[in-house]
Order: structure tokens, then C-alpha cells, then sequence
């Protein structure tokens, strides 16, 4: 046996709530490992010493490396003590307690070392937001998706709708435009939009934002935005909308007088400067309180970028943290009480619109003190609020309940890539993988991930895919069979293609016949069809096979093999 590769930890992803009285325990060990049985001896951790319940774990996952085996204990008593009893194809057995991997163990003096989850507390439980669990979700960049209103002063558009998109160009789409299709949205059975930023910013894209309460003119007014919101709510739609923290642009009020006072701005410390600040002659003399400035028309470089990089890190230029390498997005310090308050108010006033889930921008450069209190805010007033962190990595450390119901699941995105789209792996690693991944977080966060094949940031699929429109439509299936909301990026539907930023970000051609509308409708229906419960992966016969197994249901699917395309649903 393997006793290197044997791991639990009690308070984390091996071991946590699922409600107020069934504490999830999961074990980990080598890959293949011949097991006759892995059990579990546990009670009451006041009892545990004199007396034990017994209960059989069940291998649910198989990682590249590792086997997973879970158990879900439920008591009226939830003060838990367990050790494990690993019995292998031999017969012989071994505890698994804090000692680690033992022929004997001391149940006398088992207080010292068996795991203990102490107490269920309410406070602690993550509990899943209701509604996502039948989230299918639609995303939307506005400025290409449909113009609605031709009434608008439309002089900021620089290119034709249906050129192909340059980085800084404006082509007209807005809220209006939204609402006018909701409903074909919907027939699709979408009955989620997110939305990337719509608020007062130089930018076709609005990820710097300048003002954050005001609804930028290109796309309407915060009348636009609360009509379209009371419009998807009529439907039974729920919105959910990009919010920007980490950083603003520099045409923002209160970086604006930073800019204008250095040192002696109130609000210097709301941004993270590296030594003496240069002052600046402000376009627009600051008042005693905050200037109310227009957006810029340009980034103002106080010193040359030296950096390069993938769209993300922060980096110290021109004196001041900024996003990426752009000097023109300089960071919150979200260290600051001050900034916290304000940034949280924000949040606040978005979900006071009827805005029913923040998917939040570039999370992992924010400090974890103010995603915690931004949790505590929003679930106080609002506890069906979706929160959905934007962390490209490791993302475990946001998912134990404090912090982010869930986050954007690159992690998934890069599997179905590599399986469908470059055919890099084979179904056994993709199998392995994806249970690697769900396996890796609690039941609850695996429900609220974004799953998605492609986004504003990323290549179409279909590019990825050579233009292979077969390939994009098994992963499409996939991605709405998994556990956690599947999410579809504006235009697939057409399909629509493009290289990454900003090729990825074409107009919607509303002259074509959407091909996959038909094809993504039914696979909502498919979707709505399967068991609430487990997701697991595995190879048959060459085939990726992914299971959707509740307590009294199993339903399979097979991509690729002689199986491709067939599911089976099966009474357990």
C-alpha cells in the first residue's frame, strides 16, 4: 500500500458540511490501490472511545494520481470524531487516524488523535444559492451583441457593425438592444444573462471604469439597465454583472484628485503609490471634495510601461499598481477601511437594482479581508446574491464558503479544449482530469462554478476546433451535462468564431438563421432532465463518459467510440 499518498485534512475540502447535520468525509489515496474496503469508525467524539458507528466510503473519483472515497455521515449529534479502516485485497487492515497509517490503534486514548470535525456551526455551512443549481447562462460583451436605441447619440462609433473588431473600436450595440431579444434568448432556455460591464468608462469593454453608478450613455441610462433587469425578472430570468474592484480608470473621481494633489489628495491612500507622487495640472480643477470629471479620452502615462505579460498581475509603473501593464487602470487598495466602504456600497447598490449575482473581475488580486467582508455585506441583505470570482488558478482558498459561492472554471475549460477541440489528450487523462477538478472543491462550489467553453477573454471554441462545428457541439453537450452552470458566450449559437481579445468579440450577425439555436435549446432540456447529485468521469472503449448520479438515479453519457452521442438513464 501506498501510505505516502493517503491524505485527509478535517475544516476543507476532505471534510465539511452539506447541511446543518451531514458532514461530507473524503479520503484520498493512490491511484488503482487495491482496497477490499475503506471504512470509517466514528461518533460522537465524547463517545468515540467507548463506542463506534461504522460506515463504507464509496471511490467516487479517479485523478490523474490519486482515488477519492467519500462518505456522507448525518447525526442529530454533530460533534464528529472518525479514524479510518482500510482493509486491503489480502484482508489486512490499517488505521488511518492523525498518527497516520498504523497496524493498531489506541481507541482508549483516541481523544489524542482520531479527526474531529468539533461542531457543526450554521454560520459555517456553505449553503447553495437556490437558483443555481438550474442556472443555464447566456453572456453578453454589449457593444456587439444588438443596438437598440437609434435615437442615441451614436458619434463614439468608429466601425461598421460586422468588421472585424480592432482593440479600441466602438460599434453600438446596447441595453436596449438587449432587451429587444430577450426573448429569443430565452427560447433557447437561457434563463441567466451575464452581463460585462456597463458602466461610465472610456472603453468599448467598460473593465476601467470611471463612474461606478452611472450606466454608460453609449449603452443608456440606469433606467435602461433597471427596465432590462425588471424585463428578464418577468421572464423568470436572473441577471448577473460584471463588477470591477481590483482596480478603475484614471479618469475615476477619486484617482483624478490623486492625481491632482499627490500626497495631499484625501484619497491617497485609496490606491497603492510607490514613493513621491508627481502632481499633475488636472484638466479640471478639483473642489474641496471629490472632482466630478468626464472620462479621458486616453490613457496619461506618467512613466513608460515597461512590462509585458498575459492580461493579468499588477506590476509597479508610474509610481502607482495598476492592472495588467495598463497605466491608465490603477488599483484600489482594497486594504483601506475606506475604500472597502465605498467598494462594498457599490456592490450594495447594483443588487438594490434587482442585479441578482456579481461575477467579480480579476478577484485574485484583491485582498482576501475585502472579499470577506463583501460576502458578509451582500448575503446579509441579499443571500440569494450569486457571487462568481474571476480566478484563473488554483481557487480553492475562495470556495470554503467565506468568500465566493463560485468561480469562473478555467480549469474545465482548458480539459474540454485539449480533448475536443485539440485532441492533445485521450479520454482517459480527460476523464482523470475532470474528476481531479471536482474532486478538488466542496459539493456546493461545484454547483456554483461558471462553466464555459469560451468568454470575452479567450479564442472562440469553434476557432480552437479548426471550424469544426461537430466538434463544437459534443463539447457543447458536455459542457451542459456537467455539474456547475453552463455558460455560453454571446453568438455560439450562430456559431460565431474569432482568435482571442479582441477577434473573440465580433458583432452579432442578426441577418443569419442562428444554426445551433434548435441544438442548445435542446440540450436545456436535456439539462433539466438530469439528476441533482455527483459528477463523475471515466474511459470506455476510447469514449469519454461522464455520470450524473443522485441517490435513486444514474444517467451516462459517452463522447466519442462506438457509445458517441448515446446517455442512459438508469433507476439505481
Amino acid at each position: 500500500m501506498n501510505k505516502e499518498a493517503i491524505y485527509h485534512r478535517p475544516d476543507s475540502e476532505y471534510c465539511y458540511p452539506l447541511d446543518g447535520s451531514t458532514l461530507r468525509i473524503v479520503l484520498r489515496t493512490a491511484r488503482g490501490e487495491r482496497l477490499k474496503e475503506v471504512g470509517l469508525l466514528w461518533n460522537n467524539k465524547y463517545d468515540f472511545c467507548e463506542r463506534r458507528q461504522f460506515a463504507r466510503l464509496k471511490k467516487m473519483w479517479s485523478a490523474p494520481l490519486y482515488d477519492y472515497y467519500i462518505a456522507d455521515l448525518k447525526s442529530d449529534d454533530v460533534r464528529f470524531a472518525y479514524i479510518f479502516l482500510l482493509t486491503l485485497s489480502d484482508g489486512r487492515e490499517y488505521y488511518f487516524s492523525e498518527d497516520g497509517v498504523t497496524e493498531e490503534y489506541d481507541f482508549k486514548h483516541g481523544y489524542y488523535t482520531f479527526f474531529q470535525y468539533p461542531f457543526i456551526n450554521g454560520a459555517d455551512v456553505a449553503a447553495p444559492v437556490p437558483w443555481a443549481e438550474e442556472a443555464i447562462v447566456y453572456q453578453i460583451f454589449p457593444d456587439r451583441f444588438r443596438r437598440g436605441d437609434m435615437q442615441k447619440d451614436d458619434s463614439y462609433i468608429t466601425q461598421a457593425w460586422g468588421e472585424l473588431p480592432k482593440p479600441k473600436c466602438y460599434t453600438g450595440g446596447d441595453l436596449k438592444g438587449i432587451l429587444e431579444k430577450l426573448g429569443e434568448i430565452a427560447d433557447m432556455g437561457f434563463n441567466t444573462l451575464y452581463l460585462t460591464p456597463v458602466f461610465r468608462s472610456p472603453s468599448n469593454h467598460k473593465y476601467n471604469i470611471a463612474d461606478y453608478l452611472s450606466v454608460d450613455p453609449m449603452f443608456g441610462t440606469n433606467d435602461d439597465l433597471k427596465a432590462l433587469i425588471a424585463a428578464a425578472h418577468a421572464r423568470g430570468m436572473r441577471i448577473v454583472m460584471d463588477a470591477v474592484f481590483n482596480h478603475c480608470d484614471e479618469s475615476n473621481a477619486m484617482f483624478a484628485d490623486v492625481k491632482a494633489r499627490g500626497r495631499e489628495s484625501a484619497y491617497c491612500d485609496w490606491f497603492i503609490i510607490r514613493g513621491d507622487f508627481p502632481a499633475r495640472t488636472p484638466s479640471l480643477a478639483p473642489s474641496s471634495g471629490v472632482p466630478v470629471l468626464a472620462p479621458s479620452s486616453g490613457a496619461s502615462v506618467l512613466a513608460p510601461s515597461s512590462g509585458g505579460g498575459q492580461g493579468g498581475g499588477s506590476h509597479t509603473l508610474c509610481n502607482y499598481e495598476i492592472f495588467a501593464d495598463c497605466p491608465y487602470m490603477p488599483k484600489w487598495n482594497t486594504s483601506s477601511p475606506k475604500v472597502r466602504e465605498y467598494l462594498l456600497n457599490v456592490a450594495l447598490a447594483y443588487l438594490s437594482w434587482g442585479i441578482d449575482g456579481l461575477r467579480l473581475d480579476v478577484a485574485d488580486e484583491v485582498s482576501h479581508t475585502f472579499w470577506r467582508e463583501l460576502r458578509r455585506a451582500v448575503k446579509e441583505k441579499y443571500p440569494e446574491a450569486l457571487l462568481i470570482g474571476e480566478v484563473w488558478h488554483e481557487n480553492r482558498m475562495y470556495l470554503r464558503g467565506d468568500e465566493f459561492d463560485g468561480v469562473m472554471n478555467y480549469k474545465l475549460q482548458k480539459v474540454f479544449l485539449d480533448f475536443f477541440a485539440y485532441g492533445r489528450i485521450g479520454a482517459g487523462e480527460a476523464a482523470a482530469r475532470i474528476d481531479r477538478i471536482t474532486a478538488s472543491n466542496m459539493r456546493q462550489s461545484n454547483i456554483m462554478m461558471l462553466n464555459f467553453l469560451d468568454n470575452h477573454d479567450t479564442p472562440r471554441f469553434l476557432r480552437a476546433c479548426g471550424e469544426d462545428k461537430e466538434k463544437l457541439k459534443t463539447a457543447l453537450s458536455a459542457l451542459y451535462f456537467c455539474t456547475g452552470m453552463p455558460c455560453v458566450f454571446y453568438g455560439t449559437e450562430l456559431p460565431l468564431t474569432g482568435d482571442g481579445d479582441p477577434d473573440c468579440r465580433r458583432t452579432y450577425d442578426w441577418s443569419k438563421d442562428p444554426e445551433f439555436k434548435g441544438y442548445l435549446t435542446a440540450l436545456s432540456r436535456m439539462r433539466r432532465e438530469l439528476p441533482r447529485g455527483e459528477l463523475r468521469a471515466r474511459e470506455e472503449d476510447g469514449a469519454l463518459v461522464l455520470v450524473r448520479e443522485s441517490e435513486t438515479e444514474r444517467v451516462t453519457a459517452y463522447f466519442g467510440g462506438k457509445k458517441k452521442g448515446k446517455i442512459v438513464r438508469e433507476q439505481i
